[in-house]
């Protein structure tokens, strides 16, 4: 008679999922029956991601995830490359945390229905602007393109540049401008160091721009640098 205690050796393990936890435990019964603010992030990943590997549970994986950068700020700033190296993660479970965080930053800087962003200050530069570039390891310069009441038309990307720099040309800043028929533009960009403070090029980019837009009939507000943690302002500081 055969022996079947050895039965599971060299078994292929199935993936776990959210409905091997206790019911008590299962963040989406949690969500449904308390709300999304009882969940911890570590609950809330675990739902994106929605099953774990061979032999572990998917809250384990999480767990991993979370260690590995060391929080959600970490997470959102990492790399679909760097999160995929990940054991349990993947190129598809990276590319699903990756979208989670980009709809969420999108929901923050849209407007309500029926409205339009108003742009007047570098506050509102930065609220809007702050969460796309923040973590950014190159450069990338945008143009604000604004109707004659302040409200923004759309976000145009110009130029992605190395680590130090990045080249724009005045034609590309104001094509999009013209075709918009903006009234106005406000410029902005990242230094990937963290430290928002202008660069001489910063400046001498600023007064080359403000002139060519002054040319074309097109008012150039401000130029506003994103940090880590702060954002300055070329016009508040006048340095065009």
């Amino acid at each position: 008679m055969p022996d079947n205690s050895g039965s599971e050796i060299g078994a292929v393990k199935r993936s776990f999922t959210i409905r091997d936890l206790p019911v008590t435990e299962r963040p989406r019964e949690r969500l449904q029956k308390l709300g999304a603010d009882a969940l911890s992030s570590q609950e809330i990943l675990a739902l994106i991601l929605g099953r774990g590997i061979a032999g572990e549970s998917v809250m384990v994986t999480v767990q991993r995830l979370l260690s590995q950068f060391g929080s959600l700020r970490g997470i959102a700033d990492a790399s679909i490359e760097e999160m995929a190296q990940l054991k349990g993660i993947g190129l598809a479970k990276a590319s699903q945390i990756k979208a989670a965080f980009e709809l969420a930053r999108r929901l923050d800087a849209a407007p309500g229905p029926g409205e339009k962003d108003t742009v007047k200050t570098p506050d509102d530069v930065a609220r809007l602007m702050q969460g796309a570039l923040r973590g950014k390891k190159q450069e990338h310069f945008l143009t604000l393109l604004l109707d004659t009441r302040g409200q923004l038309i759309k976000t145009v990307e110009v130029s992605v540049g190395s680590l130090d720099s990045s080249i724009v040309h005045p034609r590309e800043v104001f094509r999009e401008a013209v075709s918009a028929s903006a009234a106005s533009v406000i410029f902005v960009h990242n230094h990937p160091s963290g430290n928002p403070e202008p660069s001489q090029d910063d400046i001498e980019l600023s007064k080359r721009l403000a002139q060519a837009g002054e040319i074309m009939g097109i008012d150039v507000l401000d130029h506003v640098i994103i940090g880590e943690k702060k954002h300055v302002s070329l016009k508040r500081q006048g340095l065009f």
